[in-house]
């Protein structure tokens, strides 16, 4: 395993277990929008790396190690980790964009950053099959990613617990755009993926302008 990936990982459970196992230490570090206002910047990169539970760290570890071999294998370590941070950036500027007045809201979680390893994995290689434990069929590697944002959709509307849901798709938006700069001739190579995978953050976007979030 890459040792960025691996420090990454490592750091992730860490961090999280610590969330576990001190509220304090969790209340301190999550994304909370009256905090950041308030001038707590580096609560947006530091709920990142705390989550839920087990099972919302599990699912995020699992997705990150299925995936970022394909964005190491093709544009290396040092990319890899700019697309992991950016995209946590992305997802927490996004997430902080649309609960700018909601000075309760609180979010935690690596998903911003995953999801746009995500979207760059599928963006290199969008045939790839993958069979997962509820499906029993393959399935291929541009679904997942719309079934995954759609998912999200559906629980930033119910708000039922406070996974950071907008920063899937601030994270989506960080792994589309930085790969498609490092590669811009998917554009025309793969141009059903690219505007396949656009198409859960047009309609996010088109939903939230129309107050449906």
């Amino acid at each position: 395993m890459n040792i960025i990936l691996l420090a990454l990982i490592a750091a992730n459970i860490v961090v999280s277990f610590k969330g576990f196992n001190d509220l304090a230490f969790f209340r301190k570090y999550e994304f909370h929008i009256g905090s950041i206002r308030a001038g707590e910047q580096i609560r947006m990169i530091t709920s990142g790396f705390l989550h839920a539970d087990i099972m919302h760290l599990a699912f995020n570890m699992l997705t990150l190690y299925f995936f970022a071999p394909t964005v190491i294998a093709e544009f290396g370590g040092t990319t890899f980790l700019l697309i992991y941070l950016a995209s946590l950036v992305f997802g927490s500027l996004l997430t902080l964009v649309m609960h700018k007045d909601d000075y309760s809201y609180r979010a935690i979680g690596a998903s911003g950053a995953v999801t746009g390893i995500l979207y760059s994995a599928i963006l290199i290689n969008p045939d790839r099959e993958l069979f997962l434990f509820f499906i029993p069929i393959p399935i291929t590697g541009y679904i997942f990613g719309i079934i995954y944002l759609l998912y999200s959709i559906y629980g930033m509307k119910t708000k039922n617990d406070n996974i950071g849901h907008a920063a899937h798709f601030g994270g989506a938006v960080g792994g589309y755009v930085i790969t498609i700069l490092k590669q811009p001739e998917m554009l025309t190579e793969n141009t059903f993926t690219v505007i396949v995978l656009a198409i859960p953050i047009v309609i996010l976007f088109v939903m939230d302008k129309l107050g449906k979030l």
